[in-house]
């Protein structure tokens, strides 16, 4: 393949998220958060694996810093654990919990590391929740409070802030069909807190703009969505039935100041949508610099005029859609791979939301890791002196992912940069330690760090700003 260059100030980083490599649960005053609780709930992670531990990152920052800073990378998005700061999500700061969140903006800074803050990557105070979690109102007014608090410590050397990372498994996975935190499974729920996240956006939005803040953004995770059959009329009605769920339910208030008229009529169908009062829309669309693109996979979608199909994180969608099984070469997650879609996602937002700057803030895919060139042994989990994993699935992954992200740059879209997904393997949700994201292992039992050959990859990469 030819060489690609990516412009001069392209930023390139990695991702990681509080809860999945953090540990240090009980430390310094830090509170419960829904994920404890939903981690010890029987039946809901694999093995009952909890983030109690993860990768102790909250003790071994400075380690992971330089190895950032040995890899390369000019910019870390992180996110901040909210129970860390406000054990309560409401109520008194603790500042046990900012003094860590100073050290690490303290260390990046120091190693010439952009830190990217998110605010919101899943991990609600569970006290919060007890009260009615996103289904309330309250949740995004005591949002845009923590928001304050955080950049009130650390807005003096963070210029780039998310708010949250993608509303759509908080909303649709933790209260649509309850497989993440904190386990709900209620439709109608699942719309309202698509709603209270998008106005806890605006809220917080709007009070890092009142603070100074310098760049403010937010992270969705949008669709391609794709028919069976393009030439099947039903296969059009359930891609736009799906992406007005998926992603002009976000977009349009964001971008449009008003959900889309054939969504909020989707919406009435299973919940009367009172929770979106006068004035809301206008909040969420407080304006933006930035708008975060996760990419993994895209999905494949047919209408079913029949009654069948149906999809538990898609609300409303049983009996008139069905989403296809992946085919072809698929990720350990059983996810699909197909770089062309990151390339349409990347070309629809900018001619449909034209104007804001997009960054890709994840992708990546998880594969089993095996140790050595020869491949030796089976998945490697613990295999501490089993030397690098040769992760060349990985590096393929990535590799065709770059070249998809330089397409849509060299056809005018405005992308600022990639951070992959994860720096470190790491606690992966509902599916435990199971599934290896990160392009460093991790040694789970002595928490050893090892870059994987896709880690040097990178670092090849970022050096050459190109492939």
């Amino acid at each position: 393949m030819s060489e690609l260059r990516f412009p001069d100030n392209f930023r390139w980083g990695a991702a990681t998220a509080a809860y999945q490599i953090e540990g240090a649960t009980r430390d310094d005053g830090r509170g419960p958060s829904i994920w404890d609780t939903f981690s010890r709930t029987p039946g809901k992670v694999h093995q009952g694996q909890t983030g109690d531990v993860a990768c102790d990152h909250y003790h071994r920052f400075a380690d992971d810093v330089e190895l950032m800073a040995e890899l390369g990378l000019g910019a870390y998005r992180f996110s901040v654990s909210w129970p860390r700061v406000q054990p309560d999500g409401t109520g008194p700061i603790n500042p046990r919990g900012l003094d860590f969140y100073d050290r690490l903006v303290d260390a990046l800074l120091g190693r010439g590391i952009d830190p990217i803050v998110t605010l919101y990557h899943w991990d609600l105070p569970q006290t919060l929740q007890d009260r009615g979690g996103w289904v309330t109102r309250e949740t995004a007014e005591h949002f845009a409070g923590y928001a304050a608090a955080v950049h009130g410590r650390i807005g003096d050397r963070v210029a780039s802030w998310t708010t949250l990372n993608e509303p759509w498994c908080s909303a649709y996975l933790g209260y649509g069909n309850g497989v993440h935190a904190p386990g709900i499974q209620d439709p109608g729920a699942a719309f309202t807190a698509v709603h209270h996240l998008l106005l806890g956006h605006g809220l917080a939005a709007r009070a890092l703009r009142t603070a100074g803040a310098g760049t403010v953004g937010i992270t969705l995770n949008p669709a391609d969505v794709r028919p069976a059959d393009p030439d099947s009329a039903a296969d059009a009605a359930a891609v736009r039935l799906v992406d007005g769920l998926q992603n002009r339910i976000f977009l349009d208030p964001l971008f449009r100041a008003a959900y889309p008229v054939d969504v909020l009529e989707h919406i009435a169908r299973i919940v009367p949508p009172a929770f979106i009062r006068d004035g809301d829309e206008k909040l969420i669309a407080t304006p933006i610099d930035l708008l975060g693109v996760n990419y993994y996979t895209p999905t494949y979608v047919a209408g079913r005029p029949d009654g069948a199909g149906g999809g538990g994180a898609f609300p409303g969608t049983d009996g008139a859609v069905e989403f296809l099984p992946p085919t072809g070469p698929l990720t350990d997650m059983g996810w699909m791979i197909e770089p062309a879609g990151l390339t349409r996602m990347l070309e629809r937002l900018a001619a449909d939301y034209p104007g804001v700057p997009l960054l890709i803030t994840e992708n990546g895919a998880a594969f089993p890791d095996r140790a050595g060139a020869e491949g030796v042994g089976a998945d490697r989990t613990e295999a501490e002196g089993a030397g690098p994993v040769a992760d060349t699935d990985r590096i393929a992954y990535l590799d065709a992912h770059l070249r998809a992200a330089h397409t849509a740059i060299a056809r005018g879209v405005d992308l600022r940069g990639y951070l992959v997904w994860s720096l470190l393997d790491n606690f992966e949700w509902a599916e435990g330690y199971r599934k290896r994201f990160g392009i460093v292992h991790v040694d789970y039992l002595t928490q050893r760090r090892t870059p994987k050959a896709s880690a040097r990859w990178y670092q090849e990469v970022i050096s050459r700003n190109g492939l």
